[in-house]
Order: structure tokens, then C-alpha cells, then sequence
């Protein structure tokens, strides 16, 4: 082998959990990504492993995904979920049946949701557990993130935040896969000085930095990004590649694109009968997306062709296999002038590969097979197995950087979402207060076990937490969803307060706690002593 990749699956979700309704529109978002996207993953990784495939991959699960996939309640809501959309695909069948190219693809749907419910049924419905399994067998590493994904740059000047958010997804971590983690994905690929004090602390080993974080680098790095650099606290931080990152990211430039590619946006749920579709929607009075989807990419404008299935895959493994070539070239290229095997960081969106790209776990299968039957130049594993078989490298510090516009954190800072950050930092500095104050185990000023401030203490951490995501700013940027990451926002921070309040007062109303706890549940074995 002249060198190595590292394909990295950034799986992320908030936290949406709203047991207070029957159905909830932004609980979808969860079904969806499991139905187009974990689910079809978690079943290539099933068939590398029947096929004798020793691929490597690394998988990121954030804390707030693990929390919804293993939620019995949202497990439950999303069997009802996949049911209602067979019973759909069913109808769609009937009501396709003399129109062949439709009824042909509704046929293949229903082919599918059958196939994803039955595999859901032989996981037990835990899919952290299926991915434990397949990290245990040696197909996978997976690593962590912040507890609720917060761009941690912003909390850079407040440690016990910082700590609360690293050291409570090691904790998580440690409960969901039975050991510690040793990479972390910083959330937006958001870096800045500072940091590796508390990942050190945390035991973590290595984690990733956009192309510009690591060239701008002090010194500047002599492999560029085709070796890590270690901080001065012996972490390691590895470099996002630019040219993988734009063939598979890039729907302009890049694969997604292709016209044969079945097209997002058109879905029945905005093209049949109100009426009609009604009975299968979280929120009856709103259109939104089913996943059954009958119209290729096509060119600009309203007119969308047809779905051929048979010519997507064709495309999908044509596009696999210059995917291929162009990585050995890349690495052969760099094997001529380096004095070391380079190692090329390629990072993704978990949900690009069929939720946002239909046949994006295709390409994958596809991919993943060429590179381990058909080619012996580059070898895909994972940055701790790099990190295993080198372990000399160039001290160097990272530059301030993310992976988001402009390649630092203004799509979480600007004029849409800056009125957060001042109540974030007041709840901050009330957070740390509250864990000086009450010690490690909610004891009161007179030095007795109070359980109740216990519970309050915990569940104000969890509040704050939740109010950190970097979700939150992000949707109010996009302005996708505004009203709703305004009011987590809001709720969160009231909530916090109001904990805070009563805390002051030694007053703890004990209904309304139980209430909160049930909501936003969590982090069961949170240390509010993080915050201290």
C-alpha cells in the first residue's frame, strides 16, 4: 500500500423529543435519516461483513442521535412511523397501477420500507447497539462529539462549559459502546485555541480540522494535509482533503448532481391530494416530505423526467469507480514526493448518503468494494489505526477554522442569531455557581444529601446543554426552520432559569420538575460537578 483513507461518516440530529404530542413534525427528522440513511448504512456494513470485506470506516454518533435511537418512546413512534409509510406505498401501488414507470417505483418503495421495518425488527430496534456490534467486530470506529454538538469555539472562554459538553459525551460514549472514545468530531469541524486542555482531559486521542486549519497551522505543516500534526498536548488533528470533499459534497461540481440521480424535491407529498396524504403526516395542515420520490434530477426548471432505478445504479457505480482512480492518483502523486505513506481525510454528512443522495449508499457499496478487491495502492482505515502504525509527527498548532461559509463561525454568529449568546453566557457563569455552591452530590449549605437538588442540578445542566446546540443558530440562519429552534432556544434558557431561581430560593417545585425530566430526559447520569 502507497497510502491510506480515512472515510469519515459524521452522524448528527438535535435532540427532538416531544412527548407532550402524538405526532410532531420535527420528530420526522429523526424517522427519515433512519429510514434513507442509518438503516441502508447499517446494512451495507451487514453485507461487507458476510463478504469477508475488512474496510475500515469511521462513524461519528453524537451524543443527541445515541439518545433518540435508544428513546423507547421515539423507537416506538418510529415503527408507527414506518407502518404508515407501507400502508402508503401500498396505496401508491393501486393507485399507480396503469401507469408503469410509476407503479414499477412504487413497487420498489414498497420493496424497501418492508425490507428497512424487518431489519429494525431483528436489530430490537436499537441500531447504537448495531453499530456497537460492528465497532466490536473491528468494521468501524466510532467516535464522539460534543454532548449537544455545540460549537465549541464559542464556549472557549467559559472551561466548565467546555468541560460540560466534552466530558458528559465521553460519559455518554462510554455508556452506549462499552469503552472509551479516542476521536472526536469538534461539531462544524469548529476549532480554536484553547480546546485541547479538556479534550486531554477527556482521553481524547485525535480529531479533525478543515484543510485551512491545518495548513495555516504554526509551523506550517510539512505534509500539508496529508499527515496530522500533534498539539502541544499530543493530540493529534488530522485534515479534511478538498478535492474528495467537492466530488461527493458539491451538488453543483460534484456527484449528487448527475441528472440520472433521483431528485429530492420532488416528492407526492407536495404533488397529490391534500386529503389524500393527510392520514400520514405528523402535522395534517402541513405538505411535507414522504420519501416516496418518482422523478430523476434532470435539468433546471419544473419539468422532471422520470426515475430510472437501473440507470441511477449504472451511474452510481461509474461514479464509485473514478471515485477510485482518483484517489490512487491522488495518493501515487503524493507517495512520489512525500517521504512517508499520506493518509487522505475524506468527511462526510452521514445523511448524504441517502437521505439527501438516493444512491448515495450505492456509491458507497460500491466504492468500498473496488478498493478492497480491485486495487492494492491506497488502504481505507481508520485515523487511530494511522496513529497506531506512525506515531511520529510534527508539533504544530491548528488555526482558528470550521467547515462552515467562510471557514469560521459566522453562520452561528450573525445579525439572525447573536441575541443568544448573551443569555448563553450569563446561564453559563448561573451553571458554574450552582456547582460550586451544592458540591458533588447536591448537598445543601448544611452539608446533607438533598436527592431533590440533586435532580434540579442535573436537570439544569441538561437545560443549558440543550440551549448550547449549535443546531439552534444554525436553522436561524438558514431561516429553514426559524420558529421552532427560536422557541428551543427560549425554552431551554427559561427553564435553566427557573431551576436557578428555585435553587436561590431553596424552593424546588417537585411536579414541574418531574414534568422537565420526562421532556428533555437526556443524559440520565449527568455530573453537574463538570460545571464546577
Amino acid at each position: 500500500m502507497q497510502g491510506y483513507l480515512c472515510l469519515v461518516l459524521h452522524a448528527h440530529l438535535p435532540f427532538v423529543r416531544h412527548p407532550e404530542c402524538d405526532k410532531f413534525l420535527e420528530e420526522t427528522w429523526l424517522f427519515e435519516t433512519i429510514t434513507e440513511s442509518y438503516i441502508p448504512l447499517m446494512q451495507l456494513i451487514e453485507g461487507w461483513r458476510k463478504d469477508g470485506i475488512g474496510a475500515r470506516l469511521t462513524f461519528t454518533l453524537t451524543p443527541t442521535l445515541c439518545a433518540m435511537l435508544q428513546d423507547s418512546l421515539l423507537q416506538t413512534r418510529y415503527r408507527r412511523h414506518l407502518d404508515e409509510l407501507i400502508e402508503l406505498a401500498e396505496k401508491e401501488i393501486h393507485r399507480t397501477l396503469w401507469e408503469k414507470d410509476y407503479h414499477q417505483l412504487a413497487q420498489l418503495y414498497h420493496e424497501r420500507l418492508v425490507a428497512t421495518r424487518d431489519f429494525y425488527q431483528q436489530q430490537g430496534g436499537d441500531l447504537v447497539a448495531s453499530f456497537r456490534r460492528a465497532q466490536e467486530r473491528g468494521q468501524l470506529e466510532i467516535i464522539t462529539s460534543a454532548a449537544t454538538h455545540a460549537l465549541l469555539p464559542l464556549l472557549a472562554g467559559h472551561l466548565p462549559s467546555l468541560r460540560g459538553q466534552i466530558l458528559t459525551a465521553r460519559d455518554q460514549y462510554q455508556s452506549c459502546f462499552g469503552q472509551a472514545p479516542r476521536g472526536i468530531w469538534l461539531p462544524e469541524c469548529a476549532y480554536a485555541e484553547g480546546l485541547e486542555g479538556v479534550l486531554s482531559e477527556a482521553g481524547i486521542e485525535w480529531f479533525i480540522v478543515d484543510s485551512h486549519g491545518l495548513l495555516h497551522a504554526t509551523p506550517r505543516p510539512r505534509y500539508g494535509m496529508f499527515a496530522p500534526v500533534l498539539s502541544h498536548k499530543g493530540i493529534a488533528a488530522f485534515g479534511r482533503d478538498l478535492a474528495s470533499a467537492k466530488q461527493v459534497w458539491s451538488r453543483q461540481e460534484g456527484y449528487p448532481g448527475n441528472p440520472r440521480y433521483r431528485d429530492f424535491y420532488r416528492d407526492i407529498g407536495f404533488d397529490l391530494d391534500l386529503d389524500y396524504l393527510k392520514p400520514y403526516w405528523a402535522a395534517p395542515d402541513w405538505r411535507t416530505f414522504t420519501g416516496i420520490k418518482y422523478h430523476r434530477i434532470t435539468e433546471s426548471g419544473p419539468h422532471k423526467a422520470i426515475y430510472e432505478r437501473a440507470a441511477a445504479l449504472q451511474t452510481a457505480a461509474e461514479h464509485a469507480a473514478h471515485f477510485l482512480t482518483v484517489r490512487i492518483e491522488q495518493i501515487q502523486r503524493l507517495r512520489a514526493i512525500l517521504n512517508r505513506p499520506p493518509v487522505v481525510v475524506s468527511p462526510y454528512d452521514a445523511e448524504l448518503f441517502g437521505h439527501w443522495w438516493y444512491e448515495g449508499p450505492e456509491f458507497l457499496d460500491f466504492f468500498v468494494r473496488k478498493a478492497w478487491f480491485d486495487q492494492k495502492i491506497l488502504e481505507l482505515i481508520t485515523p487511530s489505526d494511522y496513529l497506531r502504525r506512525h506515531d511520529r509527527h510534527q508539533v504544530a498548532a491548528p488555526a482558528s477554522s470550521s467547515w462552515g461559509e467562510e471557514g469560521y463561525w459566522r453562520v452561528w454568529l450573525n445579525e439572525t442569531n447573536q441575541w443568544i449568546y448573551p443569555h448563553l453566557h450569563a446561564a453559563q457563569e448561573r451553571m458554574t455557581q450552582l456547582a460550586r455552591r451544592f458540591g458533588a452530590h447536591g448537598q445543601s449549605e448544611s452539608g446533607l444529601p438533598d436527592p431533590l437538588q440533586a435532580r434540579a442540578l442535573k436537570q439544569a445542566g441538561r437545560e443549558l446543554l440543550l440551549a448550547q446546540a449549535s443546531d439552534w443558530p444554525f436553522i436561524l440562519r438558514t431561516g429553514t426552520n426559524p420558529d421552532y429552534a427560536r422557541k428551543r432556544v427560549k425554552d431551554h434558557l427559561l427553564r435553566f432559569t427557573r431551576i436557578y431561581q428555585q435553587l436561590a430560593n431553596n424552593h424546588i417545585a417537585e411536579a414541574w420538575l418531574n414534568g422537565i425530566e420526562q421532556t428533555d430526559n437526556i443524559f440520565p447520569h449527568l455530573d453537574y460537578s463538570y460545571w464546577k
